[in-house]
């Protein structure tokens, strides 16, 4: 019972930090377009890359989680199944 207390408690506070680490990004959007118009227009279309890359790797991070949570789960089962088996 303690154990699986502490793993809930673990499970919802890395949720949480998730979470509390995405709410930075949400007000972003209007201000980025904003200076990558303001430079397109000036002639630098560099920035337009590093914001293509950004959208990449907002786009990549919640399958990444979702993978890396999956196959923790995956094999957590596989060894409960295998304890089980064992009994």
């Amino acid at each position: 019972m303690k154990n699986t207390l502490r793993k809930i408690f673990q499970y919802s506070f890395l949720a949480f930090a998730f979470l509390l680490v995405q709410t930075n990004s949400f007000a972003q959007c209007a201000m980025c377009r904003a200076s990558v118009e303001n430079n397109v227009s000036n002639g630098d279309t560099s920035i337009g890359a590093g914001l293509n890359n950004g959208i990449l790797y907002l786009f990549i991070m919640p399958y990444l989680m979702a993978a890396v949570i999956g196959f923790f789960w995956y094999r957590a089962a596989k060894k409960k199944k295998a304890k089980l088996a064992i009994r």
